[in-house]
């Protein structure tokens, strides 16, 4: 193994004197800056067994080491074993070194090494150890140029869309202020004509995320049937069972309509499903596994509307993959996933992303009053193609409880464009778009 020392006025010429005194093969154990440029220290021939060894054994690395393969004789005497000259840091001071051995070293007889105890490691060689604080340090500033880099491409990209189609660049940045999502914006833009009035990118964009919610009409009340309500904790699902059985009794009356909890985990849930059901005249029946749940189905088999409340679990729970069992084992039922307005983005996806395996047919949009923007919550329903039940906007029963409406909910999501909301960075719509605009082409 030849270790070098190269010195060189910037980082491309140490690099040129390394491959052509070196070769391709040469391998660099360090770097660093000096006031007369950049050192690099490369080896060829590198034998990562011979660094542990010197590591090991405190001592320097050689220069040069020349190992050659013989039969061993049955008795050798092992000649002494010569003194290795320490790497010399000037470039002259390393072709003047000690002459090599001219006997060669004749593999002995192997010998178990000790082994380190974890309490106490061998050392690294102090040269060992500076290339591995290099490396890391190299990385460090790649990683930051190439942040700069995707930053400046980002900002020639959305610079470049706002000089070439500046009321598509309009359309994005009114998505932007709604609280829609990149990727749910870019799609909407797309299906824009690629001429557009000043009129038709205020309204026109407006009309476009209407249509891509979706809505399923559905009015338990007036079709009946059985319906389970499952989703997190706190997003409102046994105050919308309580609103939703108001609806059937006034319609079909308190005897063609029960309450069913499956709720065992969360201290007094069934005590507040039961007050509800007070009130209302309704029974409610517990149920505690699959089986009991089925019991208690086929004996309300008659009723007109029969709601299910479940316990609140959170996407990463195990215990949700359970409560789906129980409501797939109870039969035929439709499962409604609630889900909060005044959730963040990324939560509400989340719980999108954790349920839907579990495949429910319909989704409830609970506390659109508590909800500074609709944005994120629409955007986790368009991406994830699930249509609307039910929306809700406060907690009197039955009266915050409404069908769901694509318009409804797009006009009061649009609220925001005609107050005085501040104005949206140029940075930031560069970083929300730019980035995959620049990619595109």
């Amino acid at each position: 193994m030849k270790i070098k020392r190269f010195v060189a006025a910037d980082m491309r010429q140490a690099m040129r004197e390394v491959r052509e005194e070196q070769g391709p093969d040469a391998v660099i154990l360090s770097t660093r800056r000096l006031d007369e440029g950049v050192e690099i220290i490369a080896a060829v021939d590198y034998d990562e067994s011979l660094v542990r060894e010197a590591a090991r054994s405190g001592e320097p690395l050689p220069t040069e080491v020349h190992i050659v393969r013989e039969r061993a004789p049955e008795a050798p005497a092992l000649p002494p074993k010569p003194r290795r000259a320490p790497v010399a840091a000037p470039v002259a001071a390393s072709v003047a070194r000690a002459p090599a051995v001219a006997a060669p070293i004749v593999a002995a007889a192997p010998v178990a090494a000790p082994v380190a105890t974890p309490a106490d490691p061998a050392p690294l060689h102090p040269m060992v150890e500076q290339a591995a604080l290099d490396t890391a340090r190299m990385r460090a500033e790649l990683g930051s140029l190439r942040e700069l880099l995707e930053s400046q491409m980002a900002s020639l990209a959305w610079n470049d869309l706002q000089r070439r189609h500046p009321l598509r660049g309009r359309v994005l940045r009114d998505m932007t202020r709604i609280g829609i999502e990149p990727d749910v914006a870019r799609r909407l833009a797309d299906e824009l004509p690629d001429r557009l009035s000043a009129d038709q990118a205020r309204y026109l964009p407006l009309g476009v995320l209407s249509r891509s919610l979706a809505i399923t009409g559905y009015d338990l009340a007036a079709s009946g049937g059985v319906v389970a309500l499952v989703g997190p904790t706190g997003v409102g699902k046994t105050t919308t069972i309580a609103k939703l059985a108001a609806r059937a009794v006034l319609r079909h009356g308190a005897s063609q309509v029960a309450l069913v909890s499956t709720d065992n985990y969360r201290i007094g849930a069934a005590a507040q499903l039961e007050h509800y059901g007070r009130l209302l005249g309704t029974r409610v029946f517990p149920a505690h596994d699959a089986e009991s749940l089925r019991e208690v189905l086929d004996v309300l088999r008659g009723r007109r509307v029969v709601l299910v409340d479940t316990a609140g679990v959170a996407g990463s729970d195990p215990r949700l993959e359970q409560q789906m069992q129980l409501l797939r084992a109870a039969g035929e039922l439709r499962t409604c996933l609630v889900l909060a307005a005044n959730a963040q983005a990324q939560a509400i996806d989340d719980m999108l992303r954790a349920f839907l395996p579990q495949q429910p047919q319909a989704c409830i949009l609970t506390k659109l009053d508590e909800a500074p923007s609709l944005g994120g919550a629409l955007s986790a329903l368009i991406r994830h193609r699930l249509p609307l039940d039910y929306t809700t906007d406060g907690q009197r029963v039955p009266e915050d409880l409404a069908t769901a409406d694509a318009r409804v909910l797009v006009c009061r999501a649009a609220q925001v464009l005609k107050g005085n909301a501040p104005a949206v960075d140029e940075g930031y719509m560069a970083e929300r778009f730019g980035m995959a605009m620049a990619g595109a082409r």
